[in-house]
């Protein structure tokens, strides 16, 4: 028997490798943890290790404060911090960086909270001065919070926390400070009681390394006591029973995430008990670099190859959004996916689907339970699809990449 030898090679055989932001790559260990009879949801181990769960919990996010957790995805912590901040027709001030400052704010306004967003648009950072500017004006303290993405996950942009909280202390003025943390929790460098934050948003599929399916809202003491007579919050998204339940079954009103649970305990153990957050902070700011490198060499002489946040410092250490211009963006994530078993994510929020300009964007997430071989074959990836299909771009980009890489661990 004989067998013809295919032309073109289909190298995408092999376990695939999904480069999106979120859900990420999860452990084996997370995933063997969850793989496992149900438990007990009434005494036992169960109990027992979610009661040493909250701790970290809070240590992951820098607070000594309050967490509630809800079964929901990350729209599921936006609609919890909306129905706990706010009673109808209060107003909610959004810095907007990209697509899901604006989705933060559309979710507010949903349940009818009054919104005014400062859009920055999608490749520029919060303006501090317009900020205190805004807030300065607001002379009847009107504005009960301020919202803001901490990394925007479309754009890959980074807010200035510590700055921003200068601009509202500089402005006098009381509102509240919200922070949603979905993309940059266990990736970028947060500290939430440092940073004088007062309520704070993430999930389980980023950084946290866990399947979609958990959120959590830690909130400080003066958010709890300045939200007590909030009307927007309903029996499931209070947060009072999930932060202090006397009952276990309160911490979900209802039913446990069972499984979740066990995974989460993993990846919480793997991030702060053996890697170390101060490391794991670190190993996300070596990979974003590497990725940026990479760009920046494919784009010299070509301006439809580049970073879409022209500023490391306001970029994002978990995921990265870049430009190669329209079609070619969505050739080579096709390319990559089909032919080499690399899924990239698409360029959420940068353009219209309907506009030949989407497909000019992509997204290369590097979050989460990831190394260096695992981002250097992603870059090397995208260097065989850039040669594959004919895209102009320059050299040295793994070179350039890898450098960032020895120069990190030496």
């Amino acid at each position: 028997m004989t067998f013809d030898i295919p032309l073109k090679a289909d190298l995408s055989r092999g376990r695939p490798y999904l480069a999106i932001p979120g859900p990420s790559v999860m452990p084996e260990r997370v995933l063997a943890a969850m793989h496992r009879a149900s438990p007990n949801i009434y005494g036992g181990d169960l109990i027992e290790m979610v009661a040493g769960m909250w701790p970290d919990l809070r240590a992951i996010a820098g607070t000594t404060h309050h967490v509630a957790a809800y079964i929901a995805n990350g729209h599921g912590t936006w609609e919890a911090a909306n129905a706990n901040l706010f009673s109808r027709g209060d107003k909610a001030l959004v810095l907007a960086t990209g697509r899901f400052g604006i989705g933060w704010a559309e979710s507010a306004r949903a349940v009818g909270v009054d919104v005014e967003i400062l859009d920055s648009g999608k490749s520029s950072p919060v303006d501090m001065n317009r900020v205190e500017e805004r807030l300065r004006a607001d002379r009847n303290g009107e504005i009960k919070a301020v919202l803001t993405t901490h990394v925007d996950t479309a754009s890959s942009v980074r807010t200035d926390i510590p700055a921003l909280r200068a601009a509202m202390d500089a402005a006098g003025h009381p509102g509240l400070l919200a922070v949603d943390c979905i993309a940059s929790m266990g990736c970028d460098e947060y500290r939430m009681d440092d940073w004088g934050v007062d309520l704070t948003v993430s999930a389980s599929q980023k950084g946290l390394m866990t399947p979609p399916g958990m959120g959590f809202v830690w909130f400080s003491e003066k958010a709890r006591q300045r939200c007590l007579g909030s009307d927007l919050r309903t029996p499931y998204w209070a947060w009072g029973p999930r932060a202090e339940p006397t009952e276990f079954w309160q911490y979900w009103d209802g039913t446990a995430p069972t499984h979740h649970l066990f995974g989460l305990r993993e990846a919480l153990t793997m991030i702060l008990h053996e890697e170390g957050l101060p490391n794991v902070w670190a190993r996300h700011e070596a990979l974003a670099k590497s990725v940026w490198a990479a760009f920046e060499a494919w784009g010299r002489g070509n301006e439809r190859i580049g970073l879409n946040m022209a500023d490391p410092a306001y970029r994002a250490r978990a995921v990265t959004a870049a430009r190669i211009g329209a079609p070619d963006a969505t050739r080579l994530r096709e390319w990559t996916e089909t032919r080499a078993g690399v899924t990239l994510g698409i360029g959420l929020g940068m353009a219209l689907p309907n506009d030949p300009a989407w497909h000019g964007f992509l997204r290369v997430a590097h979050m989460g339970h990831v190394n260096a071989h695992m981002t250097l074959g992603v870059l090397a990836v995208i260097e065989a699809g850039l040669q594959a299909l004919d895209i102009p771009h320059g050299s040295g980009a793994l070179e350039a990449a890898t450098k960032v890489i020895a120069e990190a661990v030496a």
